[in-house]
């Protein structure tokens, strides 16, 4: 075992490496902007109040294709016709360059849109908090492995706390619940990762950094 690597990396039971393998899938980064805009939609009580159904439909559509499918697919076709990537875990600083190029892309397209639509400002400093995210991510690539899962649960915890600053509805559940999500993942990518500790606490920081950036604006 690397010996920069955190001790709980070490003989952990089948059990606890499922369910770390479990939460770093289920709470992979390309899924984490469809929860946050599917909890705007579907769960808070006024953020979209008077919008159509079809239109929420139409905007969690469009978040999932853009920050999850698009990506997801991106990186397949990289892998299969073998150009920069030699799998779909990107265990590589090399390998991660294009990709996170070109996930910058959809995340750029995907704030540039909801700008120029009648949408909540808070949707808009979000994905501009992400798009920052990433570009933070792939410059800190080119000198180290940052951990993706921490760069996006730091950014989603930071939101949630700035959120609720700015919400008349705040309520410290979502804080909970997202300060919740950011322990599990950070504890799973210790047991289950090649991470370092600095490349998981480094993710944490660009993520909460960005987030906070965005909400300047």
């Amino acid at each position: 075992m690397n010996k920069n690597l955190s001790p709980v990396a070490g003989n952990q039971s089948f059990f606890i490496r499922f369910l770390a393998n479990f939460f770093s899938y289920i709470f992979h980064p390309v899924f984490i902007a469809s929860y946050v805009m599917a909890f705007l939609l579907f769960v808070h009580p006024y953020i979209y109040t008077g919008f159509d159904h079809k239109i929420k439909m139409f905007r969690i559509f469009s978040v999932i294709l853009s920050t999850a499918f698009f990506p997801i697919f991106s990186v397949f076709l990289l892998w299969r016709l073998h150009l920069f990537t030699q799998s779909m875990q990107l265990k590589t600083a090399k390998e991660r360059i294009i990709p996170y190029l070109l996930v910058m892309i959809f995340y750029f397209w995907m704030w540039h849109v909801f700008n120029n639509l009648n949408d909540p400002p808070v949707v808009t400093k979000f994905f501009l908090g992400s798009f920052l995210t990433i570009c933070g991510a792939w410059f800190s690539n080119i000198y180290f492995k940052v951990s993706m899962h921490t760069v996006a649960v730091g950014g989603l915890m930071m939101f949630a706390l700035l959120f609720s600053f700015h919400d008349n509805y705040a309520s410290g559940l979502y804080i909970g619940i997202a300060f919740l999500v950011t322990g599990i993942v950070c504890t799973s990518r210790f047991i289950v990762s090649d991470h370092t500790p600095f490349e998981i606490y480094s993710g944490l920081f660009i993520g909460m950094l960005a987030q906070f950036i965005a909400w300047q604006f």
